[in-house]
């Protein structure tokens, strides 16, 4: 279909920005797998994409990075996180705060998430810390293991494209 339309297929090459280096594609998956795993829950998507433009990266790697952090390993993984930034920072997790999470989303009281909010204010640079140093610590694996595994395909690609030509 876009063959008919070449100025439409140079403009969707040019805004996706595909054809890039094994090196620089590892990157780009590496830069949205961090904003994934980053701190800014809720802006990831709009950073990424705002990094990719800025970094004239690939927009599908990052995008793919960015949405490689599903929404079912969040609460794990930012649990997990704040724990991290807590020890790190040596905060102590407020007492009960799991017992008043839990009554506050039974009763479907937002005086009682309220509350519990407020119980969370001190793990905030907690949070921050262990969810930034999460994302680099993940962007790092993200950007080897697709570098190993993008080189690997090209490879492929090149020898069966070799044996097909004898």
């Amino acid at each position: 279909m876009l063959q008919r339309f070449p100025r439409a297929r140079r403009w969707l090459e040019q805004l996706l920005h595909t054809h890039d280096t094994p090196h620089r594609t590892a990157a780009a998956f590496a830069v949205g797998v961090f904003f994934g795993f980053s701190p800014m829950l809720g802006l990831h998507t709009i950073l990424g994409v705002a990094a990719a433009f800025a970094l004239n990266l690939n927009r599908v790697a990052v995008l793919l990075g960015i949405y490689s952090n599903l929404p079912w390993i969040l609460p794990a993984y930012y649990t997990v996180a704040t724990m991290a930034g807590a020890a790190i920072l040596r905060v102590d997790l407020p007492p009960g705060l799991l017992d008043q999470l839990g009554t506050a989303v039974r009763d479907g009281s937002w005086r009682g998430l309220a509350r519990v909010a407020r119980g969370l204010r001190p793990l905030i640079w907690a949070y921050t810390l262990g969810s930034t140093l999460g994302a680099a610590a993940l962007a790092l694996v993200a950007y080897r293991l697709s570098l190993t595994m993008i080189l690997a395909h090209r490879r492929h690609q090149r020898h069966g494209t070799q044996t097909m030509g004898k």
